[in-house]
């Protein structure tokens, strides 16, 4: 997302439930995470899961990595109005060749980002390449529904009242996304088959382990 009116209405937009949701899931799946440590957040957008993060673990780092230059620095101000930008660095790094300030974290987890990718493999290969070995991994992702029709009631009950580049976006970010059975295969593809895949709501699945 480079475009000015993207960046804007993205930025901008209410994503107070899924994005504590995706907060909360990450507690639940991962519960053992050490007090302190560094997180990687591939495809941070505007940073709001980044600097949720940074709150809800008050001892760790997060680096966040996205292509977007407007979305960076959208979300390097954020950061800096929410008082986290010692904990909070944003870097435009476009995947899967950019950089990342460490070579390995203690997580790597990602939103949304999947579904956005030319070749699914890059984020599997990225996953691999920032983890520690058997490492805890983090990915939430939209679930392809079955038909348009379907397609068009998310849309509807989810962005209703939104600014029409976001309900076109959604719209084809639904149709763009993978069902748990693909992602299984992707998993099995990078070796990452010990990773588990799991739906967690009418618009989400779940990587974790």
């Amino acid at each position: 997302m480079t475009d000015a009116d993207q960046v804007e209405a993205y930025a901008g937009a209410d994503f107070e439930q899924p994005h504590q949701r995706f907060i909360e899931l990450l507690r639940e799946r991962h519960p053992r995470l050490p007090a302190s440590g560094a997180a990687l957040d591939l495809g941070c957008g505007p940073g709001d899961i980044a600097c949720r993060f940074a709150r809800a673990f008050p001892d760790w780092r997060v680096h966040g990595l996205d292509g977007s230059a407007g979305m960076i620095e959208f979300g390097r101000r954020s950061a800096a109005r929410a008082g986290l930008s010692e904990r909070v660095q944003l870097d435009i790094s476009l995947l899967p060749d950019g950089s990342a300030p460490l070579e390995k974290y203690d997580l790597v987890y990602s939103n949304s980002v999947l579904h956005h990718l030319a070749d699914p493999a890059v984020l599997w290969r990225c996953i691999r390449r920032w983890s520690w070995p058997s490492g805890p991994v983090f990915v939430m992702d939209l679930l392809r529904p079955d038909t348009l029709l379907e397609v068009e009631r998310l849309v509807d009950e989810y962005s209703r009242g939104d600014p029409e580049v976001l309900r076109r976006d959604f719209s084809n970010s639904l149709q763009a996304a993978y069902r748990p059975e693909e992602v299984r295969q992707q998993l099995d593809r990078a070796g990452l088959g010990y990773l588990s895949v799991e739906v967690v709501s009418d618009r989400h699945w779940l990587v974790s382990g």
